[in-house]
């Protein structure tokens, strides 16, 4: 990492971390980003700079407060003292001392000295219906406070599902006629944060980003994140050459469970859901602490159309057969990995596919069976 000049005695003072743990970091968020290493220095330096930090008003409208709750329990470096130095939170209906007209009038007056300067985070759903009626803060309705915030943001994020496409209130007859942010602000550009709740490191590294760069980083036609939403949960799951090898968990507790095969057939949503889970994992822990590590099917939370909305148990929609240029390591259980074509798991898995390369893979798996070894490669 290149070094730097910048004096970070003031970072340490108020994050009440090390230079080396900072840079550290902040180094590991640019590689999540897909950065140089060399610009966590960049990095760095803009978030100990007090002048680069944006005013956030931060907006609820019908969701549980997950996303808040999330963000405040990570145990990233000194996270909750790091996101309250990385942005001056002028407005937070949960966390606001405050409260009443007063907090109201504290609002709009960050709003009217920061135009086009401030950062708008939606969390929650908008509705819409009988004119918003559903949801109102200080008389005025969640559809007409998030237009009015949105005039003079300098950026829109929309945190976790509800805010992203609708969540939970969108799901069923939707009789608040709940809606997400970008669905809502359609003349505005809106980046999503997904998930029930969504990882708090995805907000964090796209914030990071806008107070290094001034900008958003790079989104798809979802308004997503690519560094955070860029590959199917099922191309980087620990358990994805089961997938492939046909091997699958049928019940909770069965012996394939307790193997760690794949949950496909226990509803497993991760083939259509997008999102960095098997890699930053839950709580900063490792260990395999998120659903899938745990022993439970992926919900698909962050993914519009499923999550929420699918039935708990019904089979995901796979959206690739083809096994990824290299699998993750399976823990040293005996178990080949199973270099073989992807379409041999929806055989095994009885689905009714007719895939041409399950021959091929029949035969691979039987000249594994055969040398008896397997230590998770070919």
């Amino acid at each position: 990492m290149a070094e730097s000049d910048f004096d970070f005695t003031s970072v340490e003072k108020r994050l009440g971390v090390s230079r080396r743990t900072f840079l550290k970091f902040c180094a590991g968020v640019a590689a999540s980003l897909g950065l140089p290493v060399s610009e966590a220095v960049t990095m760095a330096e803009a978030v100990a700079d007090p002048k680069r930090r944006p005013p956030v008003i931060w907006l609820h409208g019908q969701e549980c407060t997950g996303p808040s709750e999330a963000l405040l329990r990570s145990e990233q470096p000194s996270l909750e003292h790091l996101i309250l130095d990385l942005i001056s939170l002028d407005y937070h209906q949960t966390l606001d001392t405050g409260a009443g007209h007063k907090v109201e009038e504290i609002k709009r007056k960050s709003m009217e000295e920061n135009k086009g300067k401030y950062l708008l985070v939606i969390e929650g759903s908008i509705p819409t219906k009988d004119g918003g009626i559903y949801c109102k803060i200080g008389g005025e309705t969640m559809l007409d406070i998030v237009n009015e915030a949105a005039e003079h943001a300098a950026a829109i994020v929309a945190i976790g599902s509800c805010a992203s496409w609708g969540g939970v209130p969108s799901a069923g007859i939707n009789p608040t006629g709940a809606k997400g942010a970008p669905q809502v602000l359609k003349d505005k550009t809106v980046i999503t944060i997904p998930g029930c709740p969504p990882n708090p490191a995805n907000f964090l590294g796209t914030v990071l980003y806008f107070v290094t760069y001034g900008k958003l980083p790079p989104i798809d036609a979802q308004g997503r994140p690519k560094w955070a939403y860029g590959r199917l949960i099922h191309e980087n799951c620990y358990r994805r050459p089961h997938f492939d090898a046909g091997r699958f968990a049928e019940q909770f507790g069965d012996e394939g469970h307790r193997q760690g095969w794949c949950l496909y057939k226990l509803g497993c949503k991760g083939p259509e859901t997008y999102n960095n889970c098997p890699s930053l994992e839950y709580n900063n822990v490792g260990g395999g602490v998120w659903p899938i590590g745990v022993g439970h099917p992926c919900f698909g939370c962050s993914e519009e159309g499923v999550g929420f909305h699918k039935a708990l148990f019904s089979l995901a929609d796979v959206k690739t057969y083809e096994p990824p240029t290299a699998f993750p390591r399976i823990e040293d259980r005996g178990i080949d990995s199973g270099m073989t074509p992807g379409a041999a798991a929806l055989a095994g898995a009885a689905v009714g596919a007719v895939v041409g390369g399950a021959a091929v893979a029949a035969k691979k798996l039987g000249e594994s069976d055969k040398a008896g070894s397997g230590d998770g490669h070919e």
